[in-house]
């Protein structure tokens, strides 16, 4: 997917709130805006949104020299979801269809986003999504790839959305690899973070070697290339793998909500709608 006009405003914004983390003295964030400003000449509308927003978090890492502004909140929202997780496999454990529950539950993770959805209450947000209809459901698919699948590759999101994804492992009980991002950017997960949500007991978790909160193929290792080309089912989540895998030279299954109005118009799905997608 490339990037939209309606993106700058969001990069902008990003970096706003970003340099917040750090400092709330508002001349000091003015100042440095004017100086990223400048900088949103190297955006390219050719490229994905994720990627356009490194030059911006490289940037605020520079000024603020901190690489991992996001760490506590990645913390926090890991320690949150993981109170939760007892009832989250309870709800499993007691649905008619736990697999199908334990997708609602791993989309309902993907509220923990401070890129496109700066706030929310994890637990009340959590219980409105496993409440409402998907705006796209290509289950019956998902269920007959799960079940024949030797080997899954899952594709990582965002910190505390990770224990959500462990449901969902958990309850498909096939061998999986659990990828995350290369280094530190927004809220994304690490390898640290998703052993914090105890993803290492469950699958085998590597990096994509991405740089960027999404999942560009061409900028990931050739080990992750090969994983990606060879596993037989391979779970995406969040928008930034939807924008970056977007027209990937193999089918994914896409789970995440739509977020902004960019995403609904690329997508032909209704802003807020959750979703499950079988995208060939």
């Amino acid at each position: 997917m490339r990037t939209y006009l309606d993106c700058l405003t969001c990069i902008v914004q990003q970096a706003i709130r970003t340099l917040q983390l750090h400092s709330n003295d508002e001349q000091w964030i003015k100042e440095q805006m004017d100086a990223f400003f400048p900088l949103m000449r190297q955006v390219s509308l050719e490229l994905s949104p994720p990627e356009n927003s490194l030059m911006m978090y490289r940037y605020v890492a520079q000024v603020t020299g901190n690489p991992d502004l996001f760490k506590p909140m990645k913390e926090a929202n890991t320690r949150k979801a993981l109170e939760l997780y007892p009832r989250l496999k309870r709800r499993v454990a007691e649905s008619d269809d736990p697999l199908l529950t334990a997708v609602r539950i791993a989309i309902a993770g993907n509220i923990i986003d401070y890129g496109a959805n700066h706030t929310f209450e994890l637990e009340r947000d959590v219980e409105r999504v496993l409440a409402q209809d998907f705006a796209r459901l290509d289950y019956p698919e998902f269920r007959r790839q799960v079940e024949r699948a030797r080997h899954i590759l899952y594709i990582g999101d965002n910190a505390g959305e990770t224990v959500f994804d462990r449901v969902l492992i958990e309850t498909m009980n096939k061998p999986t690899t659990f990828a995350v991002r290369e280094k530190p950017i927004i809220n994304d997960a690490t390898k640290e973070d998703a052993v914090a949500a105890g993803l290492d007991r469950v699958a085998r978790i590597v990096s994509s070697g991405s740089p960027v909160p999404g999942t560009p193929l061409h900028l990931c290792t050739p080990q992750f290339r090969e994983l990606f080309r060879t596993a037989d089912l391979v779970i995406a989540k969040g928008q930034g793998n939807y924008e970056t895998l977007d027209g990937a030279p193999r089918p994914v299954f896409l789970l995440f909500k739509v977020k902004c109005e960019v995403i609904a118009r690329h997508s032909g799905l209704p802003k807020g709608g959750i979703v499950l997608w079988y995208r060939t």
